[in-house]
């Protein structure tokens, strides 16, 4: 910016977006102390480097703020966990099964494990009917966004909510003095909620 630009000479933009041409930096300088602006350097791996005349001030405060509106409209992802047994009840698979249908309804996505034990590790079938059976009843409410895979002794698979039931799902209205809690959390998209019963 004004005095740290290094180049012998610039590409200068005029502030309207005008090309002006190639001119000496003293000149380019000149003309920016004239019309009470900042010479800015936009392009500076260009030869000659590209230069324009701003309100330095001013495009600095128009960038914070569209970065704020862009954190702002970041629609935030919650990834619910539902926790499994390979050898697990139909009673208790059916609750589950409710849980993972009202999560995927709410527009969240879910990561499904089955916890093996023991000997139930020589055993990934099992999980992996478990999964699939699932995937298949939950078919029209979601999908499977991560396909299932073996992590030690876990299998994981994530659902995700079709866009029909994301745009069903109630929005998350922020109430009021929730703004600024939206703004810090915004750097980080991800939250995960563990669920088990």
């Amino acid at each position: 910016m004004n005095d740290q630009i290094r180049a012998r000479e610039v590409r200068l933009v005029g502030p309207e977006g005008e090309q002006v041409g190639i001119v000496p930096i003293e000149r380019a300088l000149q003309l920016a102390a004239d019309v009470d602006l900042d010479l800015v350097e936009v392009a500076p791996m260009a030869r000659p480097p590209v230069c324009k005349l701003m309100d330095f001030g001013k495009f600095k405060y128009e960038s914070a703020l569209k970065a704020r509106e862009a954190r702002r409209n970041q629609q935030q992802t919650i990834i619910k966990e539902m926790k499994l047994r390979p050898k697990i009840d139909q009673h208790d698979y059916e609750t589950k099964k409710g849980h993972v249908v009202r999560f995927l309804k709410a527009g969240d996505k879910v990561k499904v494990t089955i916890m093996f034990r023991g000997r139930e590790q020589s055993r990934p079938e099992l999980g992996y009917r478990l999964l699939r059976k699932l995937e298949e009843e939950v078919s029209e409410l979601g999908f499977v966004e991560a396909a299932p895979k073996q992590d030690g002794r876990n299998m994981i698979m994530v659902l995700a909510p079709n866009r029909a039931t994301k745009a069903a799902a109630p929005s998350r209205a922020a109430k009021p003095g929730e703004a600024e809690a939206d703004d810090a959390a915004a750097g980080e998209p991800e939250q995960e909620a563990v669920v088990e019963a």
